[in-house]
């Protein structure tokens, strides 16, 4: 130790020029002695400049200067300068190299007052021109020199932000929902509610007359439409025929929403009865090139319609889609308007005047139905258009959430995903702390500032960050296909937006800045005296900032793998669950056409020619709702009992086709018993919730019709599996109010498919058949549940990958400083085995951390997530311990790589130096 402090002592003075010759000898004989500082005496000699003496009056006045400062030190007055190299007095006069003359030390030593570091970052930009370029430079030169350290930072931060970028580009879309309605701070659907036991519950429908009523009972209301969604028109042209959806609406619809036109007029496009206003992608399926104003096309096949206006499609983020707008006089056409106050159905949304507020609109407009049927216990109440996307979910009559709550979790994730990135560099710079200490010790010594080094840090990681963003968004764009298919939406990256570019670079930045953060400050604050002496290493300390970054990584890793179980085994058991309902071969079709006039005949024929097993009607497919009521009325009702009921229509041969369980009577059988128009089966739950001791021949009457009861059913369940069983009535037909065949197939093949369809074709030859399984259908209705899941797997994968590149790094780490401790241990005989274990037991510590950490956080968020579920899984012990092992695997194949190499590397080569 005491000759390498001789070594940089003569150093010093060489550099100072104040080494004499004997000196300057005695120097190279010990450079010769030990190879390995001829290197950093190079980089010293490089950055060393010195200055010419100009004037020999410069240096005794800088001396006399120097003398003034130490003696006012000395006085205890110092106004806080301080001087920055020895007395000149210490300064031996033995004689000289012979070479150019040297500058006193007093003559190098400038005096100013000390700056913040703010203004020390500023002048160090604003004084040297050429300062950025040399950062870019010398960043780039360290990138090229360290291949596989740059391409593993690249990847993880790639990655990462492409995962960011993604979850980010949803996001703003969220946030810029409807924006394009010039009168969008004005618009306001209309809801309902209505209190009762106690609770409030709200929902988005009204009755038809609420509309008409609110635009010529108030004047602060503007423009009031209503909304009737249709999926079941065919727009037919000539040889062309289009099944798709729109809505029947008011006259002002156009006028309210913003939707911009290509041809016609929005004041009178919706008018005429017959009248119908296209969309741009629709008009071109039909016509083609052709102008699509003035053309006549046919619904359903008997009505002519004369298309009045074309409008662009609606975007991706807006709450109003369609690809068709009738007008609402059409609806008595089909008599399908109804002017119940007690019945809601259709949306509502209305228009206020300027300076109309919501709180003023909600106290006048609350009782309008009560006003025209006191009967009706229900109010209703404004819900503004920019709340209708993100606080849209309603708990006993408040907002309570809705879009706001995937808002945040995806912002979390994009947060954990870019932050976890970032750790990943972190821990990958600071591993190679020791390779570049020295280079930091040199430059200090050379007089670099520590601002200076912080700005070469910090340029080296902003340049990985470029090169990784590039790299991030190539990956976004070929992710987004994947991306749109996931969340249902069309997003495009706009490549030619120049706000885009600007926000891209913004983001770049800001990642390269908060991922070289740490990296920057810590390789900066390196002392040179104890970095070129070698004792700055502190990699056996207990706690230290790499291992808390990989304790975060690895807490972020075990969560999502918690969340990722838990979210596919509660899937697994919604779909497991047995829904009362037979649903193999079952199959579906819309009645449409002449579908209902000639159903017997279809029937007859499917069932003769072997193609059905069974074939029935209802007013909905078993697998939807379509229908409920709180109106029935039976002996024995409280006056406060209310109780909602699903509603189905049912016909023939119902229980038979659904292969539902009679528990209690007898099926509907309109052949043997036509009183069973007005029969109605019950489920054993509807049973129970009217208190019906004896329900087979009991009388249950509704606002229009008396019914009785023929049969009790098992229960089943129409709706989300996932949601508690509901009570359901089937009525008698009544009416032909049937919206759907229903029939199970004797064979799921092609040609049973095949001969299917030409029956209906034959009975119903204007339309399209479309035939839908009811099993597929059940299946969509956890699309929302799987795509959860599969949004958590790919990024528990990608957090995965990250803490991986993070772990490996810290292993490389401590590989490169416990190299000697390996040497020695192998000397003195430790197998490989023990070296292996000896370097792993510290990263499987951390793994250990990170789980006890993670555990309890997943375990609250599952616990609130199932809470959304009234049918739902247990938390089981068994996912924690199978995480936990999960991730000591991940750990251990991870670093043992790294643990084998240092084992097994020479120990010769780690002490020779020794």
């Amino acid at each position: 130790m005491q000759e390498q402090d001789r070594i940089w002592t003569l150093i010093c003075r060489q550099l100072a020029g104040e080494a004499t010759v004997h000196e300057v000898e005695e120097l190279n004989r010990m450079l010769q002695e030990d190879p390995e500082l001829t290197f950093t005496m190079d980089m010293l000699l490089n950055y060393w400049q010195q200055r010419k003496v100009e004037d020999a009056e410069d240096s005794v006045q800088a001396f006399d200067r120097l003398k003034q400062k130490l003696d006012a030190i000395e006085s205890g007055i110092s106004n806080g300068n301080r001087p920055v190299a020895l007395n000149p007095q210490q300064q031996p006069a033995n004689q000289h190299v012979s070479r150019p003359p040297a500058i006193p030390i007093a003559h190098r030593i400038t005096w100013k007052k000390k700056t913040s570091r703010t203004r020390k970052l500023f002048a160090t930009l604003a004084t040297s021109s050429g300062a950025i370029n040399n950062y870019v430079k010398s960043s780039c030169r360290t990138l090229l020199r360290n291949r596989a350290f740059s391409a593993i930072n690249i990847i993880g931060l790639a990655v990462g932000m492409a995962g960011a970028m993604l979850l980010l580009f949803w996001i703003l879309n969220i946030f810029t929902f409807d924006n394009f309605h010039t009168k969008r701070e004005r618009i306001y659907q209309v809801y309902s509610r209505e209190t009762q036991s106690g609770q409030t519950a709200v929902w988005g429908s009204t009755p038809h007359p609420v509309g008409p009523a609110l635009k010529d009972g108030w004047p602060q209301v503007e423009e009031a439409v209503r909304m009737n969604w249709v999926g079941a028109f065919v727009l037919k042209y000539g040889d062309k025929q289009l099944q798709t959806m729109g809505f029947l609406t008011d006259p002002g619809f156009l006028n309210v929403f913003d939707f911009p036109l290509l041809a016609g007029d929005r004041q009178t496009a919706l008018q005429n009865k017959h009248s119908i206003v296209l969309t741009e992608e629709t008009a071109a399926r039909l016509f083609g090139d052709e102008p699509a104003v003035g053309k006549v096309i046919k619904i359903d096949s008997n009505v002519n319609f004369t298309v009045t206006a074309v409008v662009k499609n609606p975007p991706g983020n807006s709450s109003i889609d369609f690809d068709y707008l009738v007008p609402w006089s059409y609806m008595k056409d089909l008599k399908w308007e109804n002017s119940e106050w007690g019945s809601s159905s259709i949306t509502t949304c209305v228009l206020l005047k300027p300076g109309v507020t919501e709180s003023a609109a909600n106290k006048m407009l609350a009782n309008v139905i009560k006003q025209h049927d006191p009967k009706v216990k229900t109010e209703v109440f404004l819900h503004p258009m920019r709340k209708w996307q993100l606080w849209s979910r309603f708990d006993n009559g408040k907002i309570v959430g809705g879009g706001i709550e995937i808002v945040r979790l995806m912002g979390i994730i994009a947060a954990f995903i870019l932050l976890i990135a970032c750790i990943n560099y972190m821990n990958m710079s600071t591993a190679r702390s020791e390779k570049r200490a020295k280079e930091v010790g040199i430059r200090k010594v050379a007089g670099a500032a520590r601002i200076s080094l912080v700005f070469q840090f910090i340029s080296e990681s902003t340049v990985i960050a470029l090169i990784a963003g590039v790299a991030g968004l190539m990956i976004a764009q070929l992710a987004l296909p994947w991306f749109n298919t996931l969340t249902g939406q069309q997003f495009v990256i706009p490549f030619s937006n120049i706000g885009f570019w600007l926000a891209a670079l913004g983001f770049v930045v800001v990642t390269g800045v908060l991922a070289g953060s740490y990296p920057a400050f810590y390789l900066s604050a390196f002392r040179p005296v104890k970095v070129l002496k070698g004792t700055f290493r502190l990699a056996h300390a207990m706690v230290t900032p790499r291992k808390v970054l990989v304790v975060v990584q690895f807490t972020f890793a075990i969560i999502f793998i918690i969340c990722t179980t838990i979210i596919y085994r509660q899937i697994l058991h919604i779909q497991k669950r047995d829904i009362g309902i037979d649903l193999d071969k079952l199959a579906f079709v819309y009645v449409k056409g002449d579908m209902s006039k000639n159903y017997e005949l279809i029937k007859h024929e499917l069932l003769t020619k072997g193609l059905a097993k069974s074939v029935t009607r209802t007013n909905s497919p078993i697998t939807d709702i379509w229908s409920n009521t709180d109106r029935y009325s039976w002996e024995g009702k409280g006056a406060d009992q209310h109780v909602n009921f699903i509603q189905f229509l049912a016909d023939q041969d119902f229980t038979h086709t659904m292969n539902l369980k009679v528990v209690a009577g007898r099926d509907l059988d309109l052949k043997q018993y036509p009183t069973d128009s007005t029969g109605m089966l019950l489920t054993e739950l509807a049973v129970k919730r009217m208190g019906l001791k004896q329900p087979v021949g009991a009388i249950i009457k509704d606002e229009q019709f008396t019914w009785h009861v023929v049969g009790v059913v098992r229960d089943f369940i129409p709706g989300s599996p996932a949601q508690p069983i509901s009570p359901i009535v089937l009525q008698g037909p009544n009416k032909d109010w049937f919206g759907a065949i229903s029939f199970r197939l004797a064979d799921e093949n092609k040609n049973t498919i095949e001969s299917v369809e030409k029956i209906f074709r034959k009975y119903n030859p204007e339309y399209p058949f479309e035939m839908r399984m009811a099993s597929r259908e059940h299946t969509e209705k956890f699309r929302g549940e799987r795509n959860t899941g599969e949004l958590a797997t790919v990024f528990a994968g990608l957090t995965i990958l990250i803490s991986c590149l993070g772990l490996f790094a810290l292993a490389t780490y401590m590989a490169e400083s416990r190299i000697r401790e390996i040497g020695v241990r192998k000397v003195l005989g430790a197998s490989v085995s023990a070296l292996v274990a000896l370097l792993s037991t510290g990263f499987l510590k951390l793994v250990f951390i990170a789980f006890l950490v993670a555990s309890p956080i997943a375990w609250w968020m599952m616990h609130n997530w199932l809470g959304n579920f009234a049918y739902r899984i247990e938390v089981g012990w068994w996912v924690f311990g199978m995480t936990g092992l999960i991730s000591v695997l991940i750990a251990v194949c991870t670093v043992t790589y790294q643990a084998l190499k240092a084992a097994t590397a020479s120990p010769v080569k780690a002490l020779r130096n020794e």
